[in-house]
């Protein structure tokens, strides 16, 4: 978990505010979701088993993303810059040092309307408070 740490900091600038979330398909999330993530993340958001311990090769397992996972933790411009590039690609970004990342990017995969829709339906799965902490990490903009 300790490796993880850095990435709270993701190389992404502020989010704007929480508009990035708001007024998306939902069902078209959950769809997308359905499809390319939960495999790795699993159909209920919960993560594979043991995700805060590295595999033999040094990655760690798809993390949940319901409340007991780290996604809520990170502004929406960062979970968007992490699933559109990789994981892999922003730890180097970062210059992260003996952390392997197993998240693909999905550029080539999903849209940037997409991505948003995923990001949202993954919200919109979260409790109140939860999502109150999140909206904490997008403050508003000019």
């Amino acid at each position: 978990m300790k490796a993880l740490l850095p990435l709270l900091a993701l190389a992404a600038g502020p989010a704007l505010a929480g508009h990035e979330l708001d007024g998306r398909d939902l069902t078209r999330g959950a769809a997308l979701y359905a499809t390319h993530c939960a495999a790795c993340h699993g159909a209920a958001l919960e993560g594979a088993e043991d995700w805060q311990t590295p595999d033999e090769n040094g990655i760690y397992p798809a993390p949940p993303h319901d409340e007991t996972g780290h996604t809520w933790h990170h502004s929406n411009v960062q979970n968007f810059n992490y699933v559109q590039q990789g994981g892999q690609a922003i730890v180097e970004q970062l210059g992260l040092k003996g952390f392997t990342s197993g998240m693909p990017g999905f550029a080539e995969v999903l849209s940037d309307e997409e991505i948003w829709q995923v990001l949202a339906y993954i919200r919109s799965s979260w409790p109140d408070r939860i999502q109150d902490l999140h909206a904490a990490r997008n403050p508003p903009h000019d």
